[in-house]
């Protein structure tokens, strides 16, 4: 860049404006070598680190080079200039002390870079030991708060469920029973075929139907423990013709099932006859309901006729004991402020 100007000046500045271009001639040749130092690097890691670590100290050294040789041409004409050298010389000093903290800066970045990844590596490698443990013993906790639930008060879920699944079996066991004679009774009575859903009716039907012959044994047994005698004959009468109706419809034709196979093995000696079948039904019924009561069906009425009218089980003290077993764990809270400290 010096060059072309000496030539474009006469022959006779040249030698002059020679001399007083020499403390800046040599700062042009300086800056295409230090160009070509950033703009050719054998990788990328290499252009990388040289513009992150070189190209602002480099930047702030031209930028002294240029000020402080351009100042030489001022010299004459300063009258402080002891002055104007020391304030030079404290200048190279602060810039050098830029260029340190500027590297010290970049060297503390890197340090909290890598121990904030490695903190929050931590926290997650805690989150996820946590989970995995919780993962773990998951079944064990959930079966310990059941068992412990389960000996608190409240509702006896199992004895509920067993009087579901009671019911269920002996309306699918009476179903197959009345199922030819209900089917013929239809048929007589409809003059056609019975269509194909009877047996799901039917089915239904008896289910409602032995529910409501526990729901009866419930509201005798409470009428009693109550002590409201002037219902209790009420509900004997009741209770009677539930009887009646499940020994004569339901338990008689299970009887008649059994029948046949009874005078197979008496050799056709020993027929049931109908006292004695109703008998039988009967004694069926009152130890049926007898045993399936005391089991779990005095223990499962009660919520079953809770469910349906929608009633509350379990007092209020009951209930806090009970939330109280599934208030959650903030179990993340831990790991959280020991990444905050």
């Amino acid at each position: 860049m010096i060059q072309p100007s000496l030539a474009l000046t006469p022959d006779a500045w040249q030698q002059i404006l020679g001399i007083l271009l020499t403390p800046v001639s040599w700062i042009p040749a300086m800056q295409s070598v230090l160009m070509n130092f950033f703009l050719h690097s054998s990788s990328g890691w290499a252009a990388a680190g040289k513009f992150i670590f070189l190209l602002f100290p480099l930047m702030l050294f031209v930028c002294a080079i240029w000020s402080t040789h351009l100042s030489i041409y001022t010299l004459p004409f300063r009258s402080g200039r002891i002055t104007f050298a020391s304030l030079m010389l404290l200048a190279w000093w602060d810039a050098v002390r830029a260029v340190w903290f500027f590297w010290v800066g970049l060297f503390r970045i890197v340090v909290v870079t890598v121990g904030w990844a490695l903190t929050l590596g931590r926290l997650a490698l805690s989150f996820l030991v946590e989970a995995l443990r919780r993962l773990l013993i998951a079944p064990f906790s959930m079966s310990g708060k059941l068992t412990r639930s389960y000996f608190q008060p409240g509702v006896p879920w199992i004895a509920f469920l067993l009087l579901i699944f009671w019911c269920l079996m002996e309306s699918t066991i009476f179903t197959y029973t009345l199922f030819p004679t209900v089917s013929e009774v239809l048929a007589d009575l409809v003059g056609m075929e019975v269509p194909r859903f009877t047996g799901v009716v039917l089915f239904m039907f008896l289910f409602l139907l032995i529910m409501g012959s526990f729901a009866c044994l419930q509201a005798l047994l409470d009428t009693v423990k109550n002590r409201q005698f002037k219902f209790v004959i009420q509900m004997i009468v009741v209770e009677m013709f539930v009887m009646f109706f499940e020994v004569m419809f339901l338990y008689r034709e299970l009887v008649d099932a059994v029948t046949p196979w009874i005078a197979q093995q008496t050799s056709e000696q020993f027929r049931l006859g109908i006292g004695f079948t109703l008998t039988l039904a009967t004694f069926g019924w009152v130890g049926i309901r007898g045993m399936t009561w005391f089991l779990f069906g005095q223990y499962g009425t009660p919520p079953l006729v809770a469910f349906i009218s929608r009633r509350p089980m379990m007092h209020s003290e009951e209930t806090e004991v009970a939330s109280n077993w599934s208030e959650p764990v903030n179990w993340w809270r831990a790991p959280i402020q020991d990444f905050k400290q």
